[in-house]
């Protein structure tokens, strides 16, 4: 899978991101395991630490947790996945109205526009 970071956000936000995205989209299904740190740093193209650093914070989030013997998995809990899941809607949702406004549109009209395209695109 490709890691596309930017030059606008810290690397090890964007890496915690992706990994939650990656959770979400199922790429890493409930209860499944991860690859490792040193595994995941290297498809990445990050510093090792910069992995552990996400990773632990995935893990004091409670979707991901660790196996003292045999590594990383995602959380069962299918309810929090779909949480985080609905979250990270929201915060592009909202991300999405910024960028509208800043093009002049108000929420009205961004909406119009949506329901607009949304009947085109049936």
């Amino acid at each position: 899978m490709a890691w596309d970071f930017k030059t606008d956000r810290p690397i090890y936000t964007q890496v915690l991101e992706q990994i939650r995205f990656h959770i979400i989209s199922g790429i890493y299904p409930a209860g499944s395991k991860i690859p490792s740190v040193r595994d995941l740093a290297t498809e990445a193209s990050v510093n090792p630490n910069t992995m552990q650093k996400a990773l632990s914070e995935l893990e004091r989030s409670g979707l991901i947790y660790s196996q003292r013997t045999s590594g990383r998995y995602v959380t069962e809990n299918t309810d929090m996945i779909k949480q985080v899941r609905e979250d990270m809607a929201k915060e592009q949702i909202k991300e999405f109205f910024k960028l509208m406004e800043k093009l002049g549109y108000d929420p009205d009209e961004t909406v119009r526009l949506l329901e607009q395209i949304v009947k085109e695109m049936k």
